[in-house]
C-alpha cells in the first residue's frame, strides 16, 4: 500500500531538498543558483474544474477551437500560439476522466493517438511528438501532443513544455497551416477537418 499523505510528508518534510541531477542535463532550461522549494504539508485537494459541481471549459465551449472531430473525440490547439512549432490537445466529446474510458473508448484513443504523432512527426522540421497527460487543470479527458523540433535536442524530452513556455511563438500563419495538415490527415481516416 502507498504511503498515506502524512506519512509521506513525514519522510521527506522539514529538511532542505536536493537538486535532482536534472539540473545538469542538457534540456534542463535554467542556469545559475538554483534551490529547492520546501516541502508544504498535505492540504485538502481543490476539485478541479468539471469537478464537483465547477464548471468544465471543454463541455460549456464543445466546438471552440476545434480542428478536427468526430462522434467521440475532437483536436483542438492551445488559444494561443506557443513556442513550440505545433501544440495540440486532444479532448473527449463527453465529460469523463482518463481512467473512465471504456475499453473500446480506450482503443480508439490509442489509435487516433498513433496517428497523431505519424503526421506530426512526419511533418518537414519536425522530429518528434511528445505526449502529455497530467489531469490536475481538468477532470476532462485531454492528452497534450507536443512537436519537437528537428535539430535541437536541447529541447528533448519532458522539459519541452517547459521550453515550449519559454520559447517566443513562431508565426501565426504557419500555425495555422500546420494545425490544418494535421486536421486534414487525421479526416483522411474519419471525422471531420474544420480548418
Amino acid at each position: 500500500m502507498p504511503e498515506t499523505p502524512e506519512e509521506f510528508y513525514a519522510r521527506i518534510g522539514g529538511d532542505p531538498l536536493p537538486l535532482p541531477d536534472v539540473v545538469s542535463w542538457d534540456p534542463f532550461p535554467f542556469e545559475g543558483e538554483l534551490t529547492v522549494k520546501p516541502l508544504r504539508a498535505p492540504e485538502p485537494e481543490e476539485p478541479r474544474p468539471g469537478e464537483d459541481g465547477n464548471p468544465c471549459w471543454r463541455c460549456d465551449n464543445p466546438d471552440e477551437r476545434v480542428i478536427w472531430r468526430d462522434e467521440h473525440w475532437t483536436l483542438a490547439p492551445l488559444a494561443e500560439a506557443s513556442g513550440m512549432p505545433l501544440v495540440t490537445i486532444l479532448e473527449t466529446r463527453e465529460h469523463m476522466d482518463f481512467g473512465h474510458m471504456n475499453d473500446e473508448l480506450a482503443s480508439e484513443f490509442g489509435r487516433i493517438s498513433a496517428r497523431i504523432v505519424r503526421i506530426v512527426e512526419g511533418m518537414p522540421g519536425i522530429v518528434r511528438c511528445h505526449l502529455g497527460r497530467w489531469g490536475d487543470g481538468g477532470s476532462h479527458h485531454h492528452v497534450w501532443f507536443f512537436g519537437r523540433p528537428e535539430g535541437f535536442g536541447q529541447l528533448r524530452g519532458s522539459f519541452a513544455t517547459v521550453w515550449d513556455d519559454i520559447l517566443p511563438p513562431g508565426p501565426e500563419d504557419v500555425r495555422r497551416a500546420d494545425l490544418a495538415h494535421v486536421a486534414q490527415r487525421l479526416a483522411h481516416h474519419g471525422g471531420q477537418a474544420l480548418v
